[in-house]
């Protein structure tokens, strides 16, 4: 009896993945992401699991994304999914890569909202729909209606929440406040909208490169997004609703003027863990 093909052992093969994306900062823990996605198993898996020998097609599955990945395609593409607050999302090149810090808009949202109202409240620019997925999760007796101009994007959103089994989110297709004409005003509104300058840097570099540029640039400041729903929120809240927006770490200052400028009150900016700028918000006055 022939012995196994060591090369092909679990922990062979994430070696050799590693080593092919040398310099890259998360190497292993992408490939360890990776091989867990085609073998549709967890990372603790292949711990407990790194003498076992992989099937050729596991092995060349694994190899393609590898060289993808190694060519900077996002993991969250490759895989289709992404963590975010307590929820796994399915992701495609039609939205936005759900990230971290945008946690910190739920969470603030979150805040504003007693447990077992009954608040009305709206997502521009749904993407996915993580904001709008994770508010309704934390806060079930709420409804909500997530707006995106994307149909594609809202097709990825609508699945996403029909898997998790939320019910309480309509999804509407549409730009910004146009989309919401026939609904009542909001108790709140959030929104995580473009707010890169068209020519910003950023989008040469990292996973931004391969994410939609239509959900990401809003004119030659980053602003033009912002002043669209700032002009149109209080209109669409009700007396005393806050408008929540997250922006670009030196945006703060700018995003606060436009708050102050449309009459919001109690406007102000909330830092993410770094201590940077992230989010800032504003209520309709009574």
């Amino acid at each position: 009896m022939s012995a196994p093909d060591s090369t092909r052992q679990v922990v062979a093969v994430l070696r050799t993945a590693i080593g092919q994306l040398d310099g890259r900062p998360d190497a292993r823990t992408d490939a360890e992401i990776l091989l867990a996605s085609v073998l549709d198993r967890d990372r603790a898996w292949l711990i407990a699991h790194r003498d076992d020998v992989l099937d050729d097609a596991a092995v060349a599955r694994f190899a393609e994304l590898i060289e993808l990945r190694a060519a900077g395609h996002p993991v969250a593409y490759l895989t289709g999914r992404r963590g975010f607050w307590t929820l796994e999302l399915a992701v495609t090149p039609d939205t936005l890569i759900p990230r971290a810090e945008t946690e910190l808009l739920v969470q603030r949202a979150i805040d504003l909202i007693a447990v077992g109202a009954r608040s009305r409240i709206a997502d521009l620019g749904t993407g996915s729909g993580a904001i709008a997925l994770a508010i309704a999760c934390e806060r079930p007796h709420a409804t909500l209606v997530a707006v995106d101009v994307s149909a594609a994007a809202l097709r990825v959103a609508v699945s996403n929440a029909r898997n998790l089994g939320i019910g309480n989110v309509e999804f509407v297709e549409g730009s910004w406040f146009d989309a919401l004409r026939l609904h009542d005003p909001f108790n709140l509104v959030v929104s995580n909208p473009p707010y890169l300058a068209n020519d910003d840097p950023h989008f040469f570099l990292g996973d931004v490169r391969f994410e939609p540029r239509s959900a990401l640039a809003s004119g030659v400041d980053g602003l033009d997004a912002m002043r669209a729903i700032v002009s149109g929120a209080r209109a669409r809240l009700v007396d005393g609703g806050w408008l929540l927006l997250e922006h670009g770490l030196t945006q703060g200052s700018g995003v606060r003027a436009l708050l102050a400028s449309a009459g919001f009150e109690s406007v102000q900016t909330w830092h993410d863990m770094a201590g940077r700028d992230r989010v800032s918000g504003g209520m309709s006055p009574d």
